[in-house]
């Protein structure tokens, strides 16, 4: 008789415990979790193509300084440069300006290309490995992993702009002479106030970048393909700067999310101008809502089976 209840006592005790399990399954996921968002940032910048992504965006500032220091060679010391970026002269004697003229070369076309390309692939590319499936089984995450998602690609855009503001500096420095930086307004401030100041011109190019993301993210999750979603958003990406250089549309230009962004400039003035940098900002913030939502309510209500 006691062996009977000391079975029966164990098999109440395993379906307790099996219940307390099964709570906890059915328990509501917390809307965030660091432990993914590690995990979706470590898989992301293990790949190959974000790899690859960095080290061309890491080659362009060392590009531009080895041409700009051979023209000057050969000139004698002259100008470094006649055309693009507005910082290109100041190279020869402010190494620090070489982060400036990265940057303004890097953020019409190679960073938001970047960009274009980790955000297309961010849910497509699940999509076509065959694991999104898996992914999408418990409802209740789908909002966490977009999340997890979009902050993924946010990071990378604040990645991909210090890997080309860091590369720029070290470039520069090696190759040009630093010291005290002559702002656009006249006033010299010192080498670490410039420094202050790059590092604010590179968190002013990440977050004119968060446009873009939003756009890519919405844009993967239209498809299963994620070379058909990387292309699309390039592609649109393309559209909206031809766009942006026709003089017959200046009226829709200022609200295309590439039109304030070389407004980073105005960090280079003594007071900062700060009203073209709000209008990039809140034109940033609008088309993340806008994309971001849009791409919540495509994601949330995706078949599991597609």
């Amino acid at each position: 008789m006691s062996r009977v209840e000391t079975a029966g006592s164990a098999e109440a005790a395993d379906s307790a415990e099996a219940a307390d399990s099964a709570a906890v399954r059915r328990a509501p996921r917390p809307l965030w979790s660091l432990g993914l968002l590690r995990n979706e940032i470590g898989t992301t910048f293990r790949r190959w193509r974000t790899l690859a992504l960095l080290a061309v965006l890491a080659a362009v500032p060392v590009l531009i300084g080895v041409a700009v220091k051979i023209e000057t060679s050969g000139e004698g010391g002259g100008q470094g440069g006649s055309g693009g970026a507005a910082f290109v002269s100041q190279i020869t004697n402010n190494g620090l300006f070489l982060v400036f003229t990265a940057l303004a070369v890097t953020l019409p076309v190679f960073l938001p290309l970047a960009v274009g390309v980790v955000a297309g692939d961010a849910v497509a590319g699940e999509a076509h490995n065959g694991t999104l499936r898996y992914l999408l089984v418990a409802p209740a995450g789908r909002t966490r992993l977009l999340l997890v998602k979009y902050a993924t690609t946010l990071t990378f855009c604040l990645v991909a702009t210090l890997v080309v503001a860091v590369s720029a500096l070290v470039t520069g420095a090696l190759l040009f002479p630093v010291g005290e930086v002559t702002l656009l307004s006249g006033t010299s401030v010192p080498f670490g106030e410039g420094l202050l100041r790059a590092l604010a011109i590179a968190v002013v190019v990440a977050l004119s970048l968060v446009g873009v993301a939003a756009i890519g993210l919405f844009v993967s999750t239209l498809t299963n393909s994620g070379i058909a979603a990387m292309a699309t958003t390039v592609g649109l990406l393309i559209v909206v700067q031809i766009l942006d250089t026709v003089p017959q549309l200046h009226a829709i230009q200022p609200y295309l999310f590439s039109h304030h962004w070389l407004s980073f400039a105005d960090v280079l003035r003594e007071p900062v101008y700060w009203d073209q940098l709000q209008k990039n900002f809140a034109l940033q913030a609008v088309y993340a809502a806008v994309f971001g939502s849009a791409a919540w309510a495509r994601f949330t209500a995706r078949d599991v089976t597609a």
